[in-house]
């Protein structure tokens, strides 16, 4: 995966994104991050419609960080959504969340997320998972090749 890999990060909570983005510049992750306050922004982003149908300034993400607990469409509902997608099921997923439920990070892995990891508000330790998803994710692991999904009204 190039320096230029895009990540898509769906999380409602500004504190959060704000870390990330903190966690990310110290990391030295120089990678273009979007993001998205909502499950239903997330599918809007993803088949391209309404405010990002302009494709070259939203190009679909080589990884997505999707917390769990977002208002109305929730996060394993994105990521069952993805699942279901010809296009997107192979897209690489990582639920980002505060959860430390067991319960739900089996729900995750069981809806096709390919890590859990769970939000710390140390600082430094959440610079570790950043480095860690930076390792793994942006540099070792290969990305499947990906497709926008035809557009419809029913996402669902």
């Amino acid at each position: 995966m190039s320096d230029q890999a895009l990540l898509l990060l769906v999380e409602d909570n500004e504190d959060d994104v704000a870390l990330v983005r903190r966690a990310f510049s110290k990391s030295n992750v120089v990678n273009p991050l979007q993001v998205v306050r909502t499950g239903e922004e997330a599918l809007e982003y993803l088949v391209g419609t309404g405010r990002y149908s302009n494709r070259s300034e939203y190009p679909l993400p080589e990884l997505i960080l999707l917390d769990l607990k977002l208002p109305g469409i929730d996060g394993l509902q994105v990521l069952r959504w993805i699942r279901q997608q010809p296009g997107l099921k192979a897209l690489r997923v990582v639920v980002l969340t505060a959860s430390t439920e067991m319960h739900d990070a089996t729900l995750a892995y069981q809806a096709g997320a390919n890590s859990f990891l769970v939000k710390t508000i140390d600082f430094e330790e959440f610079v570790n998972i950043t480095n860690a998803i930076q390792g793994y994710w942006l540099w070792t692991s290969k990305s499947p090749e990906v497709v926008r999904p035809e557009r419809t009204k029913n996402r669902s």
